[in-house]
């Protein structure tokens, strides 16, 4: 990877070849109000097209009415000198420097005023429009905002890159995760017996669709040790020994476990920070895909089994949606992209609604040259036609889905596929849609099934780690061209596939499939 330039010289090079951008402002008095049926209306409109929705499409006003309707937070993206593209600049200082610093408290003067003469409470203050901790790595603001006028004063500025209501949930979308249970579950199931094979020491199980990538043989060359991975989910589950206990059980020794969270919960007042125990289960089985230990208790171990792991609880479910979330996987990816012991970074988390907040994020981790794998999109009900979704779509992530296990490429009955798409992993039976991968459970420190694009990109993980660890001191681009030359379709590139099945041992040998 190239050395990277500090924030303000490559920041000043980026300003050369910037264009102004223009804003469109109505008056106060032309603010419509519109109602949740018209706002979910008119985003449903950009995704029935296959197109994830992006706030800075709707006008002001609607902006304004999908705050209120939610939380009444407002996401807002700064910059200074006029520069809206700061995809390249984000993460490349640890810190931002002054200029920005002292754009942020201006900012917040100018909107503590404005809220202050629209509630009419010369004595409101900053910690009560405030729900987190600023933000002194990323130019990202999160701001309880109720006047129409603040909002127009801000979309006004040319240093304002972004204004989006934080919190608003679509209902057309919700009421369908609901129905998938956003991923969630924990329990261990029946595992048919062809589904996995017992390793000659410890009994562990090693899933069916292992030997389909090569990764046994992957092992007898890496297995992934000194090399951290961060899962980026809904937490690690505190009654899984295998993320705990036993974590350096078995073959698996000389390694570590670390758990945090980002998200927060509660209102306003009493918004404390989540435990990080999982409480969905979908993290768990996430962070045991990836990196679950070779142990001695029969379980399904992961695929980079000596690789550090580092768990963080980001968001409830798979579906990034509410203000906490966003802001929750926007400081785990901060988390990750200061920590030089991390490689790569999983996030089996999406929708087809982006964030500013999570974008700022993005460029964050990979400007510090953290490899960035995201899902292209699980649902059973639901966004299955959407194509990639957020943020696997973004430039910055390795979009990964799954595909059934057969010669003919077809995406598994619950996974999204589409041009973004990069790698593929087989993670479903081609004569049975239940009978998935394996990987351990939130409950009982069993072993279940888990399908879907989030156990592909969990997968390519510890694939990832296996190559990165045969020389630490490479490049996210090395490690990359090495997946790709060590995929089935590469050179060619598929149109919904990308570079296709990767073939582990090729990759870490370093040559083609």
């Amino acid at each position: 990877m190239k050395k990277l330039l500090p924030f303000t010289l490559l920041f000043l090079l980026l300003m050369a070849c910037s264009e102004e951008e223009s804003f469109q402002t109505i008056e106060t008095s032309e603010f419509k109000e519109y109602t949740n049926a018209e706002i979910d209306a008119f985003i449903e409109s950009k995704t029935n097209q296959g197109i994830i929705f992006d706030w800075q499409e709707a006008p002001i006003d609607m902006i304004h009415s999908a705050a209120l309707a939610s939380d009444e937070l407002v996401a807002i993206g700064y910059t200074v000198n006029g520069q809206q593209d700061l995809s390249e600049v984000i993460g490349t200082n640890e810190e931002l420097p002054t200029e920005f610093l002292q754009k942020r408290e201006d900012l917040l003067n100018s909107i503590l005023e404005s809220e202050r003469e629209f509630t009419n409470n010369p004595d409101l203050v900053l910690k009560e429009i405030l729900p987190y901790e600023l933000d002194n790595n990323i130019p990202t603001l999160a701001v309880r905002i109720t006047s129409p006028e603040t909002l127009i004063m801000l979309e006004s500025d040319v240093n304002i890159r972004y204004i989006e209501p934080m919190g608003y949930d679509p209902q057309f979308i919700s009421g369908l995760q609901h129905k998938s249970s956003a991923g969630c579950g924990g329990n261990p199931s029946s595992i048919n017996s062809g589904d996995y094979t017992n390793t000659s020491s410890f009994n562990a199980k090693i899933p069916w669709n292992f030997s389909n990538h090569n990764i046994q043989s992957a092992w007898n060359s890496s297995n992934g040790d000194n090399i951290s991975i961060c899962i980026i989910d809904t937490g690690a589950s505190d009654s899984q020994d295998n993320l705990g206990s036993q974590f350096t059980s078995g073959n698996s020794s000389s390694r570590f476990i670390q758990k945090y969270s980002t998200k927060y919960s509660g209102w306003w007042w009493n918004k404390k920070l989540d435990s990080p125990h999982d409480q969905c289960g979908h993290g768990t089985s996430m962070a045991g895909l990836a990196a679950g230990p070779w142990a001695t208790d029969g379980n399904a171990m992961g695929a980079a089994y000596k690789a550090n792991l580092v768990t963080v609880r980001a968001v409830e479910d798979v579906v990034i949606s509410s203000s906490d979330e966003k802001n929750g996987v926007k400081n785990a990816l901060i988390l990750a992209g200061n920590r030089s012991d991390v490689k790569v970074v999983s996030m089996s988390i999406g929708n087809i609604i982006s964030s500013g907040t999570v974008k700022d994020g993005i460029y964050y981790a990979y400007n510090r040259g953290k490899l960035l794998l995201a899902a292209a999109g699980t649902s059973t009900s639901f966004t299955n036609w959407a194509g990639v979704i957020f943020p696997a779509n973004m430039s910055q992530t390795t979009a990964v889905t799954g595909v059934k296990a057969q010669s003919s490429y077809q995406r598994c009955n619950t996974c999204h596929s589409g041009s973004k798409v990069d790698f593929t992993i087989q993670m479903q039976r081609s004569f049975s849609n239940s009978r998935t991968s394996l990987a351990i459970t939130k409950n009982g420190n069993g072993t279940s099934y888990v399908s879907g694009s989030s156990a592909a990109t969990a997968t390519t993980a510890g694939i990832a780690a296996l190559v990165w660890a045969t020389n630490p001191s490479m490049s996210r681009t090395a490690v990359l061209n090495r997946l790709k030359q060590a995929s089935d379709i590469y050179p060619s590139r598929s149109s919904s596939y990308g570079w296709g099945n990767i073939n582990a041992q090729a990759a870490v040998a370093g040559t083609s499939y």
